[in-house]
This record gives C-alpha cells, structure tokens and sequence, in this order.
C-alpha cells in the first residue's frame, strides 16, 4: 500500500459519514437526480438575440441554470445533448477525483537500487520510478540526487533505468496523432508516469531592431540553440504567429541541436516552454548534468525498464496534494495535469479519502485510460448522475472526442457544492473579471467576482461552467456551451457571458 497521508489525519471522519453528510446536503439543495430530464424552459432574450446576431441556430447550444437554494430551475435549454465541453470537462476530473482519490493524494517519484554499495560507489543500476507526480522538475531531480551524494553515492557502476510502468501504455505519446499543428507547446504535453520538467525546455527570446537573443533552460549536457528567425515589424503581444514548428538534428557524436524558424518581433522579450527532446534522452541529459555538476561519476547507459522487484528505496519525492493541484488545473486550465489527474484515477484505488491512502487497483481493464473511464463512470452512477452520452478521452477536454451534456455538469456541480470538498474545489474556478479564464470577462456585470466559472474553448467550442450569485446573493449553478463549425470565438463567448450576467441580475 502507498501512504499519502500524515498519520495524524488516519483517525478522521469515517467514510460512512461523509456520505450521509452529502446524501442530506445534496437533499436539501436539489439532488442532483432532479436536474436531469427537466423541461426545455428556453434561453433568456438576450442570449436568444445574441445567438441570432451571431447566425448560430439556438440548436447550437445547450444550456441549464438552477438555483441552489431550492433546486428551481431557471433555464433548460437542448440539457440533456451531449456537446463537446472543451475545458469545462477539467470540472468531471476534478470533482470526481478529489472523491475518488482524495485531497491529500499525492503522485510520488521515486529513487532506489537492489546493487551493493562499496564505500562510495553503487555497483549497480540505479532506478528512476515514475509515481504520477506533477511536480518532478529539474529541482526536484537535483534534491534527489543531492540526497544521494549525502549518503555516500559518488560513483554509479551501473545503468540509469527509467521506469514509467504504472501507467499502460508506459508512453500514451507514442503514435498519437498531434491534435494541432503545434505538438511542441506546452498546452499539448501527453503525460506519462515519469514526466520530468514535463519534458519541457525552457525558451527566452529577446530582440533589439537587429539582433534576436535565444536561450534555453536547464542547460544539458550536448544540446545547443540555434534559429534562423527574421526580425519583422510586428506586435510583440503576436510574438507566435509568425512561428513555425522547430527542427531537432542529432550528429554522429550524439551532439543535439534545436533550431528555431519562422519570424519574430523586433524590439520584444518573450519567455515560452517546448517541447522537442524525446523523453528518455531528456531524462538522461539532464540526469548526467547534475549529477556530473555534483561531482557524481556515471559512465553507464540511460534505458526504460522495470524495477527489480528486490530494488529498496534511497530517497523519494511527493507531489503536491491534490487539493492544491486542482486549483492549477481549473484556475489555469493545465491540459498536462488535468489527463495526469485522469491517469491517476485508472491507477489508485483509495481506501479513505480522508486520509489519502492509496493501493493499485485492480488491472482490468489493460489500459489505464479504459480504467479510468470505467472508475469515473461507475462513481458517477453511484451518484445518480447518467452517463448516457458520456463520452471521456483523457479527461482535460483537448479532445475532439470527449462529450457531456449541460444536464450532467450542472448535476457534478450540484454534487460539487454540497460535498465536504467544496471549499478546495470552488477555490479552484476562475473569478469572473479577476483570473484564470475570466480575467477579462463580465467586467461591467453584477457577477464581476460574484461568479466562479471554468472556461473551455476550442475552434469550434465555448463553454462555460460554474457558480453565479444572483441579486439576492442565493448561488446559481450555470453551464452553457456552444458547438458550431461556423462559430467565432468572440461572438460565443459573448452569448455565455450573457447568460452568465442574466443569472447574475435575476431574483432582483
């Protein structure tokens, strides 16, 4: 069994309580079963008006607003049809993770080795195991290495074995299609069980009228930086448009160089992360970095394999708890952390949520992906939440598969805020006008920091979903999402807002 939790909080409040406490909580707001199959009420006027501004049929989207208090429901348009959400699917993982798996859960990355130690040389492999954790980046890499060169480890007469086995397929990237023409940024990183630094390298642009700077970080071990971008007279806030994917070549003498294309700004610094290395030879430049800068000494090869079942553990890292990583999922919309947080759920069974403990769950179905769509959706039944035309991918909604209804996600958030979580996880939503995907939104309306909503976009998506207090200060569950080939962005994202501003005045 993996432990993520403090023994202090192992005595807290029995499972058997907290699911009374919700089954009541959810009574006396409106269960969740009651926000299914409702009447089509329709859409305010001004979101009406808007969607025929825009030249979208009202078909196009579909929409639920229900008062907490009560559980009267103010609007019920096309609810139950199944809709791409784009982001706002991020809203499914979180809640159901933060009970599948509890607040204090935490992915772990471990070091260990079943070889002898003989004063200050390990002869042996030294293992690198993944744990599902976010937070493993180049300083986390460096502590842990420095744990070792305090426990004597100076020389390693072995392998470096990368194992990112918890997760099945070991490499979810491998053979995927890219979903957009640009793979390499990081709002497109595919996690794996071991993903350090998210496999990102660091990028610092900086030009004058002649001259474009470019750097990268951390520094490794035979990779350089070169472009051959030209400076133009642009806006630097568009420093990308004239971007065009880079190119990675490796010569005869394993020396890597990453060249830059496209055009660029005169006159701008910028600070942006990708992704170009493959996986395991990041890991391994990186590790024979620091390990070279600590004055280790290691002359063996950087593989993917197992850990020996006889390895013990030298030094290990935890990430974050979950209640902390959810803020970063839904507050800045991580795609990373978000399908990490779905793979988590198809790997960790938890005996008490409370206290964090985590055993591997049975491995049926093969691939953890299948086992998290078959752990989400039977916690969902459990609820009384249909999962009719529930479709899930990886669970962050950068997907052009995933599918939920407006009915199902005002039915999670009804759960949501009647749940002991509700604290962490309301925390999580962007403030309306203030942050996150909000941050420029409903700046003149009443719901101007009265509104704690998820965004979702995609090219032929919007999406809202979230909590709204209206004029008397009574909270208001409200999702609304739009899907049309022939959508501009702006326009839907100006009818969601409406309706988002409508609830915000209601009841006054």
């Amino acid at each position: 069994m993996l432990i993520y939790a403090s023994p202090r909080v192992r005595n807290a409040v029995p499972m058997l309580i907290r699911c009374l406490t919700l089954l009541c909580a959810s009574l006396l707001v409106g269960s969740p079963l009651l926000a299914q199959n409702v009447p089509d009420t329709g859409l305010p006027p001004r979101v009406t008006e808007l969607l025929a501004k825009a030249n979208l049929p009202a078909e196009a989207m579909g929409g639920v607003v229900i008062r907490l208090s009560d559980g009267a429901t103010l609007v019920s348009h096309n609810a139950d049809r199944s809709l791409q959400p784009a982001s706002t699917m991020k809203l499914l993982s979180t809640i159901v993770g933060l009970h599948k798996l509890g607040p204090l859960f935490r992915g772990r990355t471990s070091l260990l080795s079943n070889a002898e130690l003989d004063g200050s040389t390990l002869k042996g492999d030294l293992v690198l195991r993944g744990g599902g954790d976010t937070d493993l980046n180049t300083e986390v890499l460096q502590n842990m290495l420095q744990t070792l060169r305090q426990q004597g480890i100076r020389k390693i007469r072995g392998d470096l074995l990368i194992d990112r086995h918890l997760f099945q397929p070991a490499r979810l990237d491998i053979g995927l299609a890219p979903f957009d023409e640009a793979p390499e940024f990081r709002y497109n990183v595919i996690p794996d069980a071991l993903l350090l630094n998210l496999n990102l390298l660091k990028l610092s642009l900086a030009s004058d009228q002649t001259t474009l700077r470019a750097h990268i970080l951390p520094v490794m071990d035979g990779v350089v930086l070169t472009h051959d971008m030209q400076l133009i007279d642009a806006p630097c806030m568009d420093w990308d448009a004239g971007w065009l994917p880079p190119t990675v070549s490796t010569n005869t003498r394993g020396r890597i160089e990453i060249k830059l294309h496209g055009t660029y700004p005169k006159k701008c610094s910028k600070l942006s992360e990708i992704n170009v290395l493959d996986r395991t030879d990041f890991a391994a430049r990186l590790f024979r970095t620091l390990w070279q800068q600590m004055g280790g000494s290691f002359s063996g090869q950087v593989r993917e394999a197992l850990t020996p079942p006889d390895a013990r553990l030298l030094t290990d890292h935890v990430s974050r708890p979950l209640s902390t990583l959810v803020r970063d999922i839904n507050k800045e919309s991580d795609n990373t952390f978000a399908r990490m947080l779905f793979l988590n759920m198809g790997t960790y069974a938890v005996d008490s949520a409370v206290a964090g403990n985590a055993s591997l769950l049975v491995a049926e179905p093969s691939t953890t992906i299948a086992r998290a769509d078959r752990e989400v959706r039977r916690w969902l039944t459990e609820q009384g939440i249909s999962t009719s035309g529930l479709v899930l991918d990886n669970g962050s909604g950068l997907s052009r598969s995933e599918r939920i209804s407006a009915q199902q996600l005002a039915a999670l958030l009804q759960l949501a805020h009647a749940s002991p979580w509700a604290p962490e996880f309301k925390a999580s939503l962007p403030l309306a006008g203030m942050d996150g995907g909000m941050l420029r939104r409903l700046k003149d309306s009443p719901a101007l920091g009265r509104a704690r909503i998820k965004t979702g976009t995609l090219r032929n998506v919007v999406a809202v979903a979230g909590f709204v207090l209206d004029a008397k200060g009574r909270e208001c569950v409200v999702v609304g999402m739009i899907n049309s080939d022939s959508m501009q962005s702006a326009a839907g994202r100006a009818i969601l807002d409406s309706l988002i501003d409508w609830t915000a005045r209601s009841g006054g």
